[in-house]
């Protein structure tokens, strides 16, 4: 896979394949692969065997023989550029630590013994099987098996590693493995007789020490503190992450406090059923119903909060345990996702700042690729990616060599800080401004190429060559892969490499259901297990940049971590977001979810995914399950006692058993299956390298396939048709049904028995931008709830599937049930939100008039509502003003977006009138806030400006009859004003949203309002349905005559 490609473009289903070279101007680069040594000067020579001179094998820095030799003799043994220790290589003079290089502490596989040898077997014989598939030529000696099984060193497409490194006996592994110490015992003197005089002058005591110390089991005294390395290696072998629960002292007492809620609230709804209102009989019945769903959403929202947890990670001794000084660098690759749509909503710049924030993160170069899914096939977003590759050239090296933060060059200079705290190279100042004014330039060619696409010329786009762009047409093209930054182009300024940057859209036909963004996700996942097949991925939005570079690192100390990290399928990291006001007038920063929900569930069985900012494990994408752990084992009773538990059978051994018999029974059986052709295709698809590719669980390309072959192939697996009849968006990958795909993708792991892990770092990880407008917010608030209700009718719904396999926990069910039921909240709110309007204008209650005993329930009540918020509050650190602003939020979304996706919901299952998916504009205004104030018209706005309304008069006529009626309304007029102003204050951020800068709202937002509100009112004091109305006078009272 090289840089200079060229864009190939191609439609598998219509065998056409075409590489477009020369649509971008070709820039030199600084080239060190040359035959001249960069320490000398010298020629590097020729081996023994007239092949060209290598001295380092990692990263093949050119340097000639004498000057290998006098860096392994009088140096410090290490390659000047990766600084790897140099290998005694044939005909080398051996020096000091030559003799012990293959006995050194194996910390990286000292947790996992031969653990993967299985998997890594039948990839083996897939990938030279029936299903082999564009491979290149090899020797004849080790054609039954790959190379890198038969010695030969795989090609480090993705930092992968080499399949041999494991291909060893488990013997040998036991030996150097499970055996080994910390700290190794002093070497034992060898030499004389057992018993010589002195021994003899020995005392017992003495002797019996010395012949111990031979035996190996007793050693002198070894001080750590004198040897740092021994204590660099303690430290690496501590855990990477730690679990920090709550302190007692806050999370009891909150517990004890919602006990006691929920048995004031049970006590309550049984004074409220049992006292009904007679003469309001129809209002009465509809607050009940309202009150009992209330209760139940309460209950699905509350106890998955049980549990909550805190974690802390040590990147530093994961940089200690796989980043040892000397050796190959052992962290596992990753490939990064970054989607994008429209560059007219989602601006290339924006995706420009997030793939200069990847491609200069904190990681090996080497183990990082980044994949650009552009699903709207635009020649703007090609290009701008184009100019990105080329900037990140300077701007990557910059920010390594200074340690910038944020590594986004619009946010970091764009920040308002001393951006000379704790920076002392004197250089800094003077490249600092000379980056910025590169970046000014960079801003404005991006801004040229937004601006040129405005205008569509009639025949289409032409690229530089003169070749039309294949996707002119954005809804019938071929897919496109272009590889700007790669083995052979991906050099920055000052020649080191840079991580992988790859460019993907897949093939659009208007025949096929291509399942928007989740079908390009899965188009991203199967093109990078073909070219690069990381163990890991991490999923970015476009305008999600990385504002931690350690970020994946943090995410690596659960992964990579040997004691949590097997069973771990995803670590979720919180969205945190730019240019918000002050105040979060519309509860865009939903502090409350992820510092309060999203903690409560990492204490269960893990958060929910949240469609960005996820580093994911492949196999759990891939629908496997997680390793089982060893099971209890059940009582058994000896043969000579049969009356007590179950009689032990005896094992019937074979001749193979002796030799590890069981596991290769159990290997055979597990080939048996995974041999299926049939099998595989079905699950997979009908591409070989890709399925040998799933069963890499290490990672890793085949080693024998050209870059040609593999291009073609990546071509192949984004074809339109390739998910036919495959188990793609249903059993694996990301799961289609629902334009919420995070939610169901993360349930359907958690229903394999997979955990997730919540990573809240100091410095928050990733940032992006939010829809800060009332009618944008309202909008992206409508497509997430539509989403949960499409989910809530699927055969996915949480409350009736996963049962069958058992491993989805009671309090984890009850979240996810959570997140599918509360659009329908919306109804019971918009019906508890008019009551108060009804009451003053009829006159009548909810509630018939209540003793001191009763109003002991209302009281209890309300104080247990408020000390649950005050206790919450107090172990997860929220402000008062942001759970404020989430209550405010939760009503003005339920009357107005929530409602209208529960209709759309169910005209879509019961009509199948589809709805369009709208995606979020992430435009930024130049003025701070601008987009705060900017209105557009929606019908979401109508019903909570009716409920506002209708309350505003509501209070105008209550208190005009007040007044009229004298003194004594009073008294029931004050619980009436209290339910309706609870309605308007909750309400008053939509108010301030409608007024907008200038306090006006769109004329149209009035009449219709006002004119619901007054038919509404005027048909209900005219007609009032839930009070019975006696015609004619009382003659009871008043007599015949009266």
């Amino acid at each position: 896979m090289e840089a200079s490609a060229g864009l190939v473009a191609g439609s598998h289903n219509r065998n056409e394949l075409v590489v477009i070279h020369g649509h971008e101007e070709h820039k030199t680069q600084k080239n060190l692969n040359g035959q001249v040594c960069e320490i000398c000067g010298d020629a590097v020579g020729l081996t023994m065997d007239g092949e060209l001179f290598v001295a380092c094998n990692e990263c093949g820095f050119p340097v000639c023989r004498p000057c290998y030799e006098y860096e392994r003799r009088e140096g410090n043994q290490l390659c000047p550029q990766c600084k790897t220790r140099y290998k005694r290589l044939r005909g080398s003079p051996r020096v000091e630590g030559d003799d012990d290089e293959e006995d050194i502490d194996d910390i990286e596989h000292e947790f996992n013994i031969d653990e993967q040898k299985t998997n890594t077997d039948i990839a083996e014989a897939m990938l030279h099987g029936k299903m082999s598939y564009g491979r290149g030529s090899e020797d004849e000696e080790n054609a039954q098996y790959p190379a890198v099984v038969a010695g030969g060193r795989s090609r480090h497409v993705s930092g992968e590693f080499p399949i041999s490194s494991h291909a060893y006996s488990g013997d040998q592994m036991m030996g150097s493995s499970l055996h080994r110490r910390v700290h190794p015992y002093p070497v034992s003197d060898e030499t004389g007789g057992r018993w010589d005089d002195k021994k003899l002058e020995m005392g017992w005591k003495e002797r019996m020490e010395d012949w111990k110390m031979q035996q190996g089991n007793l050693g002198p005294e070894y001080d750590d503190s004198a040897d740092p390395e021994m204590a660099i290696l303690d430290e690496a072998r501590q855990p990477l992450s730690r679990k920090v629960p709550i302190a007692s002292s806050k999370i009891n007492p909150y517990r004890m406090v919602i006990v006691t809620r929920l048995v004031v609230l049970a006590f309550f709804l049984r004074y409220r059923i049992l006292n009904p209102v007679h003469d309001a009989l129809g209002l009465w019945l509809t607050s009940i119903i309202c009150e009992i769903w209330f209760a139940f959403s309460w209950i699905l929202d509350q106890f998955p909060k049980w549990f909550p947890v805190d974690r802390e990670t040590y990147v530093d001794r994961l940089s200690l345990r796989y980043e040892r000084e000397g050796e190959p660098n052992m962290l596992s690759p990753v490939d990064i996702f970054v989607s994008t749509v429209d560059p007219m909503k989602e601006p290339p710049l924006v995706t420009a700042n997030t793939v200069l924030s990847i491609l200069a993160m904190d990681y090996p170069v080497d183990k990082i690729s980044c994949y650009i899914s552009d699903d709207g096939a635009s020649m703007c977003t090609f290009e701008a990616l184009s100019e990105t590759a080329e900037f990140a050239r300077k701007w990557a090296p910059f920010c390594k060599k200074f340690s910038i933060e944020p590594r986004a060059p619009e946010m970091y200079f764009s920040e308002k800080v001393d951006y000379l705290k704790d920076k002392v190279q004197p250089t800094f100042v003077q490249e600092r401004r000379a980056m910025k004014r590169e970046y000014e330039e960079f801003k404005v060619r991006i801004n040229a190429l937004v601006a040129k696409a405005t205008k569509v010329p009639p025949g289409g786009w032409i690229m530089q060559d003169g070749t039309p762009w294949p996707g002119n047409n954005t809804k019938d093209h071929p897919g496109m892969i272009q590889v700007f930054l790669g083995q052979n182009g991906g050099l920055d300024v000052e020649g080191r490499e840079l991580p992988r940057l790859v460019y993907v859209s897949r093939e659009k036909r208007p025949s096929f259901q291509h399942h928007k963004k989740a079908g390009a996700m899965n188009a991203l996942i199967r093109v990078s297990g073909v070219l690069t097949n990381a163990p890991f991925m991490l999923n970015l939005d476009c305008d999600h940049y990385l504002n931690n570079s350690k970020a994946v690192r943090e995410a690596m100390c659960f992964l990579m971590d040997p004691q949590v990290g097997k069973k771990v399928c995803y670590v979720q990291f919180p969205q945190k977001f730019d240019g918000i006001d002050k105040h979060d007038r519309y509860a865009n920063r939903n502090t409350v979810f992820f510092d309060i929900n999203m903690k409560g569930l990492d204490g269960i069985q893990g958060p929910v995914y949240v469609g960005t900012g996820c580093v994911f494990r492949r196999q759990a994408l891939y629908g496997y399950e997680p390793p089982k752990g060893p099971k209890r084992p059940k009582m058994v009773s000896c043969d000579c006692c049969p009356c007590f538990g179950r009689r032990k059978k005896l094992p019937k051994y074979s001749n193979n058993d002796l030799n590890g018999g069981a596991n290769i029974q159990g290997f055979d059986e597990d080939q048996d299956i995974l041999m299926s052709q049939m099998n595989f295709e079905k699950k997979f698809g009908q591409s070989p390298i890709f399925v040998t590719s799933t069963l890499m669980i290490e990672g890793g390309v085949p080693p024998s396939s050209s870059p040609a072959a593999l291009l073609k192939e990546a071509i192949h697996v984004i074809s339109c048709g390739y998910e036919d009849k495959t188990e793609w968006g249903s059993e694996l990958g990301w799961i289609y049904g629902s334009i919420t795909e995070d939610i169901l993708t993360g349930f359907k792991m958690h229903c394999r028995g997979w955990r997730s892990i919540y990573c809240m770092p100091k410095r928050a990880a990733f940032k992006g931008s939010a829809p800060i407008n009332l009618s944008d917010r309202l909008n992206q608030v409508l497509r997430w709830a539509l989403g949960s209700v499409e989910i809530f009718f699927s055969r996915h719904s949480p409350l009736w599937y996963g049962y069958k396999e058992g491993n989805l926990k009671w309090l984890e069910r009850f979240a996810y049930v959570n997140t599918t039921v509360y659009p329908f909240t919306s109804l019971p709110l918009l019906a508890y939100c008019t009551l108060p309007a009804i009451c003053l204008l009829t006159g009548k209650f909810i509630m018939p008039e209540i003793s001191t005993f009763a109003s002991l329930f209302f009281i209890a009540l309300f104080l247990s509502i408020f000390v649950t918020g005050i206790l919450e509050l107090r172990w997860s650190g929220v402000s008062i003003e942001e759970w404020w602003r989430n209550e405010q939020f939760w009503v003005i979304g339920g009357v107005s977006a929530h409602l209208f996706a529960v209709i759309q919901g169910l005209l879509k299952v019961l009509a199948g009138i589809d709805t369009n998916f709208t995606v979020t504009s992430k435009a930024t205004d130049d003025e701070d806030f601008g987009e705060l104030y900017a209105f557009k018209w929606t019908t979401l706005l109508i019903p909570p400006t009716t409920i506002l309304i209708i309350n505003l008069v509501g209070v105008v006529a209550g208190i005009s009859d007040a007044i009229n009626n004298g003194y004594q309304s009073w008294g029931p007029l004050f619980g009436k004003l209290f339910f309706a102003f609870w309605v308007i204050v909750h309400l008053y951020p939509f108010l301030k949203g409608l007024m907008g800068r200038q306090n006006r709202t769109p004329t149209i937002v009035i009449i219709w309002s006002v004119l619901l509100a007054s038919i509404f009112s005027l048909l209900w004091v005219r007609i009032d349905p839930f009070i019975l109305k006696t015609m004619g006078p009382n003659t009871k009272q008043c007599g015949i005559n009266c």
